[in-house]
């Protein structure tokens, strides 16, 4: 751990620069990093992410004890730059407080503005700067954010408002105002009085007037925050480790909220939704920044062509725009012009989109935060691809720029746009964030995480969002709101995580305790569809009619990059032809898996399927056998003729055979009429097939060496589609896999079986088919001795889930009842199941390989469990040398680039 616990910047120095993010945090390195460059930023100091950690190990007290020495030092350093004095009633200093981890987490920790301020303290600001008003609108937004982060003034109920905008709403309802920048000096006074009151009602504890004991108790509050129940959440999902830590940020106060020369904003040096290179954002005048992201009041936007496609979008017409809602670029044009000379110079120092903060006082511009823009999938890649044509950037840095699994976003479906021009429009919000979702309509964070899990889907309807509402706000298929703009909250968060979001519909009215909404005499009740369209910020009455997305430029110029420098190749788990025909548009190379069980259900299938395992002796078996043959034969006809050319990997019948008989009398009594015989006989032979553990018995190698037939049978069926295509002109490449594999005596009986009937049936054909016999390392046994299996094996492909499973000696059906113990305990960091485990499960698969590849210098590896489609363990793959990876047809693209970044990062 660093000995300096506290780094300070400002008029142009700093003790930081932007590589000591993982001490700094995220924020507190690019504060530093303003400095350095010319960027004005106003002073202050930065505790580091390690004290965090020593905040948690040591507790408060002696935190407080190690840090009060230098943070005093530090508030002077501020002091003397700012030429003004902390807690001082005639040159009030005034100062914020932020959060700052290393990976950016919007909204999820807490902020806390105008400290400092007491009621001796605020009379001198309003001296010192003429502006009453403008020194209790301060006073107030500050006694409101104190008394909610660290004093703890939340609504009692869920369905109630936030305790301090009730006071704020009775205070104007009495004048009949709307906005809060309409109240006057004495209502500015009174909501801190009535503030101060409610404070002491609900927590019993009186306001502090001690500027020290205010900043003592904000620091530690941002540091409590960073084990707040939502910032854990966003940790969770984001995969962001709890050890990391938070910074603590401390600036001197600017201040937005002065009168019309003064303003505050969000802006973007690109659209974070579609990637345009378009800068872009929203201000308000005479405000401050939560008023931008809180959505309170309608904020503006900041170009001139950002606020006639705004006014279009709303449908307000251009006289009352440039009079009610006037971009920056034309109310305060010297001041834009300073903004976007920065915003310029920002994206080009970090060679990346920038979201950045500001504010503006009496005229003078001031910047708070800049950092790499969250922003969704689509403008993910075209701001890669359009920063590599514009030479910020190289071909691997681009790769490494995208995030795999953000991938998936691109995938999503989009309105059929036949369907779209018969839907009913209910209203028009902002474009926060693309795409299209259609659910069920709940107002509260708790039911669309219930109804999620109950199988719903559903859209969240929220006046406006909190960081409260992320765990709605995952589960949901798309956010609307009432108010807020494109840096609100919602749209900030959901373009974050890839969701649907319209934002700042303000036709909407609603109603949390009636549970209601509204829309120009429409009601719509928790539980009716609507539907979102996030690329135009349309509203839709019912469930609109979707179709899959269609694959864009930038993707496939990705992609192409991806097949440069990749040197492992994706094939899809596939059991169809069409399945295999969507792996194949997304660049997969083959098929790693296709379960030929996955086969059985259909209707005629079934039948033949359950007559085998009623068989009393092998004649009968056979019979029925004949039966499924020209059915296998079918159905490996049309995968092998999709992906013509192209490997196919079979897998040999594999789940115990209990699975395909009915375990339910009304199912027991229609097979019983479908296969002729009485209900007792089938319910003797399901019991017979009974086990105790079925996952460890009779399945898999063991189920064709017990019954050579069904070996025999699919072998047929396989090699048999592939002589019907070579012979119409195709390149068949089938490959046949022998499941669970523990001892290669297994294996060795196994491809005796199909290498004989294979000759059998090229000579009955008079052709011959090339093809492999492998297997499926999926018993930890299989692993350890892969040298001696693979003298039978051609190849070998990692089952990761049952590996898995045998390897833990966790039931991956099971483990759902003590998995959240286990990952909250942190004695699991992940599920072992959707991320594989490299230090045990991945040294079974390293060991394998190296030992096949010993006895088998040419021995093909891959993997086909879940993971192949999860990036780090796609990565681990590719270090230990796999040729490929297998994966769903919809993880593809992400498997590819998790393959690239993996080959261009070890360079």
């Amino acid at each position: 751990m660093s000995e300096k616990r506290v780094y300070t910047f400002g008029n142009g120095k700093a003790e930081g620069k932007a590589d000591m993010r993982n001490l700094l945090g995220g924020k507190g390195a690019n504060l530093a990093e303003m400095n350095l460059i010319g960027v004005p930023v106003p002073p202050g100091f930065t505790i580091t992410t390690d004290v965090c950690n020593e905040y948690y190990e040591i507790g408060k007290e002696q935190v407080v004890s190690l840090l009060k020495s230098d943070v005093e030092a530090s508030v002077k350093h501020i002091e003397t730059l700012m030429k003004s004095k902390f807690g001082d009633p005639i040159n009030p200093l005034l100062v914020s407080v932020r959060s700052g981890a290393r990976a950016s987490m919007p909204g999820m920790m807490d902020t806390i503005l105008n400290l400092g301020l007491n009621d001796t303290v605020v009379e001198g600001l309003a001296k010192k700067t003429g502006n009453e008003r403008f020194a209790f609108d301060s006073y107030r937004r500050f006694v409101q954010m104190y008394g909610d982060v660290v004093l703890g003034m939340k609504p009692e109920n869920k369905e109630d408002i936030d305790p301090f905008e009730a006071i704020i709403q009775k205070v104007k309802a009495q004048r009949g105002i709307k906005l809060d920048n309409e109240m006057t000096v004495d209502e500015l006074k009174q909501l801190v009085k009535l503030f101060k009151e409610a404070i002491k009602t609900q927590t019993g504890k009186d306001f502090p007037t001690d500027p020290m004991e205010q900043l003592w108790g904000a620091i530690c509050s941002v540091f409590d925050s960073w084990m707040n129940d939502r910032a854990i959440l966003y940790r969770k999902m984001e995969g962001i480790p709890q050890e990391w830590g938070t910074a603590v940020n401390v600036q001197a106060m600017v201040f937005g909220n002065m009168g019309d020369t003064s303003a505050t904003g969000v802006c973007f040096s690109r659209d974070a939704g579609n990637g345009e290179n378009i800068f872009n954002g929203e201000y308000l005048v005479n405000a401050q920044g939560e008023d931008v992201v809180a959505g309170i009041r309608t904020p503006q936007q900041i170009t001139k062509e950002g606020s006639l496609r705004w006014a279009k979008q709303q449908g307000i017409d251009e006289d009352t725009r440039a009079a009610k809602y006037p971009s920056m670029e034309e109310c305060m044009p010297e001041v834009f012009k300073e903004l976007d000379a920065i915003q310029n110079k920002l994206e080009k120092h970090y060679h990346d989109m920038q979201d950045m903060e500001f504010t503006v006082q009496d005229g003078k511009l001031w910047f708070l935060q800049t950092r790499n823009g969250k922003r969704t999938g689509t403008a993910m890649v075209k701001i890669a691809m359009d920063l590599l044509h514009e030479g910020e950037i190289d071909e691997k840095t681009a790769l490494k720029r995208c995030e795999p699994n953000k991938l998936d976003e691109l995938l999503h479906p989009v309105f059929d746009k036949e369907t779209l021009t018969q839907a009913k429009v209910l209203t028009r919000g902002l474009p926060a964030s693309p795409g299209a979702a259609c659910g069920q309509i709940v107002f509260f964070a708790d039911d669309a995480t219930k109804w999620h899990d109950d199988g719903h889907q559903v859209i969240m309807v929220r006046i406006e969002t909190s960081p409260e509402d992320l765990a709605g706000m995952s589960a949901a298929e798309g956010i609307l709101t009432a108010r807020g703009g494109m840096t609100s909250h919602a749209a900030v968060v959901a373009r974050g995580m890839g969701k649907c979001c319209v934002s700042g519909a303000g036709a909407i009215v609603i109603d949390y305790k009636q549970r209601t909404l509204e829309i120009d005499g429409t009601i719509l009740r928790e539980g009716d569809y609507i539907s979102l369209n996030g690329s135009t910020g349309e509203v839709y009455f019912g469930e609109v009619k979707t179709k899959p997305a269609e694959v864009t430029g930038d993707f496939a110029e990705l992609m192409n990059l991806c097949n440069k420098y990749s040197k492992l190749v994706v094939r899809t788990n596939a059991d169809t032809p069409h399945d295999a025909a969507v792996a194949s548009n997304f660049g997969a190379v083959g098929i790693g898996l296709c379960r030929t069980e996955h086969m059985f259900f259909e209707n005629e299938k079934i039948k033949a399927m359950r007559e085998m395992i009623l068989a009393n002796n092998t004649e009968e078996r056979e019979r029925a056998l004949d039966k499924l043959l020209p059915y296998q034969k079918q159905d490996f006809y049309g995968i092998l003729k999709c992906m013509d050319g192209m490997p196919v990997n079979i897998r040999l019948l594999d789940p115990p055979l209990h699975e395909f008989v009915p375990h339910t009398i009304e199912g027991q009594q229609i097979m019983a009429e479908e296969m002729g015989v009485s209900v007792k006989f089938i319910q003797d032979r399901v019991n017979s097939l009974s086990e105790a553990n079925p996952m460890l018995g009779l399945r898999g190698c063991r189920l064709g060496n017990t019954f050579p037939e069904i070996t025999a049978m699919q072998t047929k069926a396989i090699l048999g589609a592939a002589i019907q295509l070579k012979k119409e002109g195709f390149d068949p490449k089938p490959e046949i896999m022998v499941p669970l594999v523990g001892i290669v005596n297994e294996l060795d009986i196994q491809e005796a079986i199909i290498r004989k009937t294979a000759q059998k049936l090229f000579e009955k054909e008079g052709l011959e088919i090339e093809f492999e016999v492998g297997t499926m390392i999926e018993i930890p046994r299989a692993a350890l001795t892969a040298d001696l299996i693979a003298k039978k094996a051609q190849y070998f492909s990692f089952g990761t889930n049952d590996l898995t499973q045998m390897t833990f000696g966790y039931s991956r059906d099971d483990i759902a009842s003590f998995l959240p113990s286990y990952l909250e305990k942190k004695i699991l960091d992940v599920d072992p199941f959707q991320v594989l485990d490299q230090d045990g499960v991945g040294q079974l698969i390293k060991t394998a390989v190296q030992k096949g590849r010993a006895t088998r210098e040419s021995l093909k590896c891959g993997i086909c469990g879940e993971h192949g489609g999860e990036p780090s363990s796609v990565k681990f793959c590719h270090r230990v040398g796999l040729n490929y990876v297998s994966c769903s047809p919809f993880r593809v693209p992400i498997a590819r680039l998790a393959a690239a970044q993996a080959a261009v990062e070890e360079c």
